[in-house]
């Protein structure tokens, strides 16, 4: 009996990924004499040198393909750029160690001089004038101390450990509220509020009963008084009485005047006895 024999399947060819030189090719290179072909673009008669293929004034561009560059370049292995050979390690030691430079003690001479100390000790010693001063400083030279705040530290500061270094980060956009028109129903809301408020208060001040007149409304409704100027009459006429009287008596005489005094304000005429006139 025969015994079906299966055959081990073969292996999958997964897809070739193509590296970063096949999808951004670099430039074509320059033509060479071994490329140019009877009834190319490029064909030259006569004497043919590679520097004819390398002029770009003169080289033509050929049918269906990108330009070639008509410098020269170097092969395929060659790395462009400055090549730094790395002995820290390089990107794993970094990340997955945390090498630290200690900071040195500074010398005596980044320290500076410790003038006021020495400025001091010069006067308890009985050094006054300037050259004797100038001349303790040169044979005692006292530097800074390490922990003197007067001396610039090149050691970093210490900061918190949760400290965040930069500008902090702008808030989000609220976009939701953007496209719901959020922030218009909320400026609605508030000038309906504040309608409302206004209204009430008005209603309150109807209840008191006050009207408030301002300074036009008041000068609208004054009335300037006038002058009463008497008619001019000749001196030895001034102490005669009228001869005629068109009133029945002194009080309906009196009520008259009154009344041509409250209108000469609207009415027109030097004597004001003419038409009337807006107020």
């Amino acid at each position: 009996m025969a015994v079906a024999t299966q055959r081990p399947h073969a292996k999958e060819h997964l897809p070739r990924r193509r590296s970063v030189s096949q999808i951004c090719p670099p430039p074509r290179r320059p033509m060479t004499l071994a490329e140019v072909y009877p009834g190319g673009e490029n064909e030259r008669l006569g004497v043919v040198r590679e520097s004819m293929l390398q002029n770009h004034l003169i080289n033509k561009p050929e049918l269906g393909k990108p330009r070639r560059s008509c410098y020269t370049l170097p092969g395929y292995d060659f790395n462009y750029g400055l090549y730094l050979h790395g002995t820290d390690g390089g990107v794993p030691e970094a990340i997955g160690h945390w090498n630290t430079i200690k900071p040195r003690a500074p010398s005596a001479k980044d320290r500076g001089r410790d003038y006021k100390t020495m400025n001091r000790r010069a006067i308890q010693e009985g050094y006054v004038t300037a050259h004797e001063q100038n001349l303790y400083r040169q044979l005692k030279d006292i530097r800074l101390n390490d922990n003197d705040e007067r001396r610039f530290k090149k050691t970093p500061p210490k900061v918190p450990p949760d400290m965040t270094y930069g500008r902090p980060a702008r808030p989000s956009t609220p976009l939701f509220d953007l496209l719901q028109h959020k922030y218009q129903e909320i400026w609605m809301e508030q000038q309906r509020a504040t309608i409302r408020a206004q209204k009430e208060e008005k209603k309150q001040k109807k209840r008191k009963g006050k009207v408030y007149e301002t300074y036009t409304c008041l000068l609208r409704k004054f009335q300037p008084p006038m002058k009463t100027e008497q008619l001019w009459r000749m001196p030895h006429f001034q102490k005669v009485g009228p001869h005629l009287c068109t009133f029945p008596d002194q009080d309906a005489r009196k009520k008259a005047l009154e009344v041509f005094h409250s209108e000469m304000p609207v009415r027109c005429g030097p004597l004001a006895t003419g038409i009337y006139t807006a107020a």
